[in-house]
Formats: C-alpha cells, structure tokens, sequence
C-alpha cells in the first residue's frame, strides 16, 4: 500500500475517533449518575491510556489491511449527511435510554406480540435501548451506538475475525466455501468477510427480523451469494458435521446466561465441518488486560447487561475444548478478544 493511502486511513480513523468519542462525551455528560461506590483513585483507566490502546487497534487493522487480509474500509471516507443523521437519531434517543437507566426499566419488549417466538432471555432492552432488538428503528441506530460506545473501534475490532479466517482460506481456498455468523444481527461483519473474499458463500442467523431486513440490505450487492435465517444460536438447523466450513459469532456470548452460552458453543462445534474453523469475537475478560478489569466490573452499572460480569469470568477456551474444539489462539484487540477454535478432522 501506498504512503498515501496509509496516511488517509490514518487521518480518517482520527477523525472517525473524534467524532464518535465527542458523541460519547456528550451522552456521558447527560446520563444519570451509576449507582454503587465511586471507584479508588487511579483504580480507572484514565483516557490517555484507552486512546493509546484504540491507536495500537487502528494500525494493526492498517497493517492487516497491507498483509492482505481485507480491503481498507467501505466508509473509510464515509458520507457526511449519513454521518449527521446517525449521530442526529443517537442523540434524539439518548433520554429515553436514560430515563430507562433511571427507572432499571428494561422490559420494555418482554409484551411485543412475538414474545411467544423467542426465549425470554432475549427479551429484554440490552443497554437499555429503545425497541431492544425488535424494531426497525433499532436496526437502524444499533452499530452507530456500538461505534460511538467504543469511540470508533467497533468496526476494526470485528475485523480482527477475518485474520483467522483469512489465513484458514489462504491454505483451503474460498471457492466452494460457506461462512455462518451466529448473531449475525446487521451483517455489518458479513459485509466485511464478502468484500474480502467474493467467493466466499455467507449466512447470517438472527433472532431479529428486523435486522435480518436490514442484513439483507447491506449485502444486496452479492444477490444469490448469501442467505438469511431467522433462528437460535442453542437450535442451529442444520445437520451434524453438515454445516458451514467456517463460522463466527461477533459480540454475543456475553449477552447469553451461562446454560445458553454452553448449549450455543456445542450447537457451532456440533455443525461445522470437520478441519472446520470457528471464530469467537467478544469483550475482553478478567485477566486478558489488567488495566481494564475494574472497567469491566464497572460496565454492567451504566448499561442493562445481565449477564455480563459472569461472562468476564467464564473461560470460553475452556468451553470450546469441552464441545470436541481443538484452542487454537486467543489474543486481544482493544476491548475484543479474538478466539479460535478449529474442528479436528474425523478418523475414519
């Protein structure tokens, strides 16, 4: 890659950091105040430490885009009046996702009239946000609020899947290939893996409607070479061994109680195909960067997230091996950590 190039992605990531990180000063500055003690001094990591880490994250998505892993971002010079008008929905809606922090009010979905459909676990405002996943309205605004959540890194830390990925289709070829994301919820990811690998088939698997419709939309330029299925992660359609040769689940385990985390890993270990690779992209845990532990303790207190701080506890390496997985690497990327698992082969 050219110098150029390198230095426009450079000063787009610095202002896609400022942007996003001066609408969560202002969303910090209008929420209501945590419940529990203040934390000791110094026991927080201040933000010269974190805009540190977020710099270290974007030059190695720089340095994986000149490995050839992907191609520098679709937006990397994104859209100012699209800009504008995600950032005008975020803020019109941030009093209600307060007054709902206030009251612990985070139920607004359990009555929708496709409760029946779903397990109640997922029926929940998650952060407290407007519609919880059931609306269009929140399919529309969810990856501007994760963005602005981490200030800019969310993109780059779900990137950090098509590493593994990437390297596992170097050696196996993507023609004839198919990757499943589990959770797939706007195919924000899936988007990125089709644009890295054309030939790659891709499925997405949701709860949402919602943001099926909307999946379906952002990869509406590979017409025949996805698909879409309304399903659960616990109670995956598909046969034994007779699944997707790769699979990847993005930011949700931590979203799932502990019985359901479990019965999710054994469904993804039970389909893949044997040699198969599995990618777990999710928060950072207790221990992967001592400097944000307090951090995460702290998480759960400002946004509805049930069942977060056992998931900061649970050893997803440990889950993988106990499903018939082989570990292959963990490493961290800001506040992801990337997981893989590959599927051994079968003795015949």
């Amino acid at each position: 890659m050219s110098l150029f190039g390198r230095a426009l992605f450079g000063a787009a990531q610095t202002s896609r950091t400022l942007w996003f990180g001066a609408q969560y000063s202002l969303a910090q500055r209008l929420a209501p105040p945590l419940d529990g003690p203040a934390p000791a001094p110094g026991t927080l990591p201040g933000w010269p430490l974190i805009l540190k880490d977020l710099r270290g994250l974007q030059r190695q998505d720089w340095q994986n885009v000149e490995n050839g892993y992907y191609p520098p971002p679709a937006d990397i010079i994104a859209s100012p009046i699209k800009m504008l008008r995600n950032a005008a929905r975020f803020i019109k809606d941030v009093p209600a996702v307060n007054l709902r922090r206030r009251l612990k009010a985070n139920d607004d979905v359990f009555h929708d009239v496709t409760t029946a459909r779903r397990p109640r676990y997922y029926m929940q405002n998650f952060h407290y946000q407007s519609g919880g996943w059931l609306t269009d309205d929140s399919a529309a605004l969810y990856d501007h609020q994760v963005e602005v959540l981490f200030t800019g890194g969310a993109d780059a830390m779900r990137r950090q899947a098509l590493v593994p990925i990437g390297d596992w289709l170097r050696v196996h070829g993507a023609e004839g290939r198919q990757l499943m994301d589990i959770g797939c919820g706007t195919a924000r990811f899936l988007h990125d893996a089709k644009r890295a690998h054309p030939a790659l088939r891709v499925m997405g698997l949701d709860m949402s409607e919602n943001y099926l419709q909307k999946a379906r939309r952002n990869l509406r330029r590979w017409p025949g070479a996805f698909s879409m299925v309304l399903g659960k992660g616990e109670q995956l359609p598909l046969a034994d061994d007779a699944g997707p040769d790769l699979m990847t689940c993005i930011f949700l385990f931590h979203e799932l109680p502990r019985k359901i985390r479990r019965r999710v890993m054994a469904e993804m270990a039970r389909v893949l195909k044997p040699g198969g690779r599995l990618v777990i992209v999710d928060s950072i845990q207790v221990g992967d960067h001592g400097a944000y532990d307090k951090l995460l303790d702290r998480f759960p207190m400002a946004f509805h997230e049930p069942y977060y701080s056992d998931y900061i506890r649970d050893p997803l390496e440990q889950l993988g091996i106990e499903s018939g997985l082989r570990h292959h690497n963990t490493r961290r990327a800001f506040f992801a950590r990337i997981v893989t698992f590959d599927k051994p082969n079968r003795v015949s």
